[in-house]
C-alpha cells in the first residue's frame, strides 16, 4: 500500500469483531455442514455441500481481506488530536455550500466510511479538500455533478 490505512479505534474494533465472528462462529458452522453433506454421498447435486463450499470460499476471501486491512491499519484516536482548530482525521465538520445548505461530515478511515451516516473516508475528494481547513475557510471540491465551494462553519472532535 502506498498510503497508511488510518482508522479510528471504533472502526478497528468493528473490523476485529467481524473477523472474530466469521472465524470463530460462522466458519466452523459451515465446515460442520459441509462435512455432514459430504458424508451423504453424491456431491454433484448436494445443495448443502455446494452452497457450503461456496460460502466457505466467500468467508475465507473476506477473512484474508480483513486480516490484510487490520495488519495495515494505523489506529488514530481523534480524541487525542493536537490541533483542534483545524480539520484532521476524526474531525466532525459542519459545511455550508453556496446555496446555504448545511452538511455535517466526520472524517474517518476508508474502511469505515458510510456516506448515509455522514462518515466520509479520509481519502475521499471532499476529505482531501478539507484537510487542514480552519473555521471560515472556503474549500472547492470537484464532485461528479461539478465543482462546489464549501465554507467550514464548525469543527469538533470527540472528547477524551
Amino acid at each position: 500500500m502506498d498510503r497508511p490505512n488510518y482508522i479510528t479505534p471504533a472502526g478497528y474494533a468493528a473490523l476485529r469483531a467481524e473477523y472474530e465472528q466469521l472465524f470463530g462462529t460462522e466458519r466452523p458452522q459451515i465446515v460442520e455442514t459441509v462435512s455432514w453433506a459430504a458424508g451423504n454421498g453424491d456431491r454433484s447435486e448436494n445443495g448443502d455441500y455446494l452452497y457450503g463450499k461456496k460460502r466457505l470460499r466467500e468467508i475465507d476471501r473476506r477473512l484474508g481481506w480483513l486480516s490484510r486491512r487490520m495488519k495495515a491499519a494505523k489506529v488514530v484516536d481523534p480524541a487525542q488530536a493536537g490541533d483542534r482548530g483545524r480539520v484532521w482525521f476524526g474531525a466532525t465538520v459542519t459545511l455550508v455550500d453556496e446555496d446555504e445548505r448545511a452538511r455535517v461530515l466526520t472524517l474517518v478511515g476508508d474502511d469505515e466510511a458510510d456516506a448515509g451516516k455522514g462518515l466520509v473516508g479520509w481519502n475521499a475528494p471532499i476529505a482531501r479538500a478539507l484537510r487542514g481547513a480552519a473555521l471560515g475557510d472556503l474549500r472547492r471540491v470537484v464532485l461528479p455533478v461539478g465543482e462546489k465551494e464549501y465554507e467550514v462553519t464548525a469543527i469538533a472532535y470527540p472528547s477524551a
